[in-house]
């Protein structure tokens, strides 16, 4: 009994010790967190937190910025760029209904939560609206049905339109982007990015804020409201031209995005890994305030014009 009594005081001491010492870690990584981010380095570049990232000039083509341009990371669902442009190749009917299927969800349940429900049918422009600018899951393997492919053959037609662009270190295992196998480099994000936003309808819909679904047939009708995971697209005073956001928990947070910043610059911007939500849009807002401060590659450009 005495040795029971003191295990019980010692359970009393220890668990409430415990449980402060949680909060204050959780307090400590919060102010971490919260800790504002210089604008630029000590050497006057742009204060990039991502992992990896690059920014390219999209007039002339030339780099701005690099920081691990060439490193092969997982890009989470910055690969339904890719996707969609493979439907959208096999003249993908806009007007057409498509159904939900159980397999789309077996192969989106790893993924965030959907918002297209089993049996529920919709437009296929619904549907790549939900699949680019809310990143729902299940969209994709429906989209590529809704073209004759099933994941496997629409994940092949992935890789050969990567082989097609000249892509030699991106390479997709899944057309969502939860497959870890979804691999790219910024240097190559950058250049299918620059591809996909050449679809009109894909640039189109990357650059909406919101997005009202309405489903079709059925008993219920149901009316799914989608908003840009974009902040950037959200609002800012920047004229996005498109883009795509992505998030594995080994992936980080990505994001791909082409901008006018100005009258005169047009830029893509790839970052990969950043370790906060937020912070690849604080790196968009960096980098834009870099090249409106410091004017990267202007000097090289009127040179060039000569």
């Amino acid at each position: 009994m005495k040795r029971l009594a003191i295990l019980l005081l010692a359970a009393l001491v220890l668990v409430p010790a415990a449980a402060d010492a949680a909060k204050k870690h959780k307090r400590a990584r919060r102010t971490v967190r919260d800790r504002p981010v210089a604008v630029y380095t000590r050497g006057g570049l742009p204060n990039i937190q991502a992992q990896a990232a690059v920014v390219v000039d999209l007039d002339g083509g030339k780099e701005l910025f690099q920081k691990n341009p060439d490193e092969v990371r997982p890009i989470a669902s910055i690969s339904k760029l890719m996707a969609m442009m493979v439907v959208l190749d096999r003249k993908l009917d806009l007007d057409s209904i498509t159904e939900v299927l159980d397999s789309d969800r077996l192969l989106a349940r790893r993924g965030a939560r959907s918002r297209l429900p089993v049996g529920a049918k919709f437009t296929n422009r619904d549907l790549l609206h939900a699949a680019l600018m809310a990143s729902d899951n299940r969209a994709v393997p429906a989209l590529g049905r809704a073209v004759g492919l099933d994941p496997p053959a629409m994940t092949a037609a992935m890789n050969q339109k990567a082989t097609q662009l000249g892509l030699k270190s991106t390479s997709f295992g899944d057309p969502t982007g939860l497959d870890e196998r979804n691999r790219s480099t910024p240097r190559e994000v950058a250049k299918f990015l620059t591809a996909a936003l050449k679809v009109p309808l894909i640039s189109e819909i990357t650059r909406k804020s919101h997005y009202v679904a309405h489903s079709v047939g059925g008993k219920r009708n149901r009316v799914v409201e989608y908003t840009n995971t974009d902040v950037i697209a959200r609002g800012s005073r920047y004229d996005v031209l498109g883009g795509k956001t992505g998030y594995t928990d080994l992936a980080g947070y990505c994001l791909a995005i082409a901008a006018r910043l100005d009258k005169t610059r047009q830029v893509a911007m790839v970052f990969l890994g950043a370790h906060g939500k937020l912070t690849r849009f604080g790196d968009f807002t960096r980098a834009a305030q870099w090249i409106a401060e410091k004017k990267p590659g202007e000097a090289t450009t009127a040179t060039r014009a000569l």
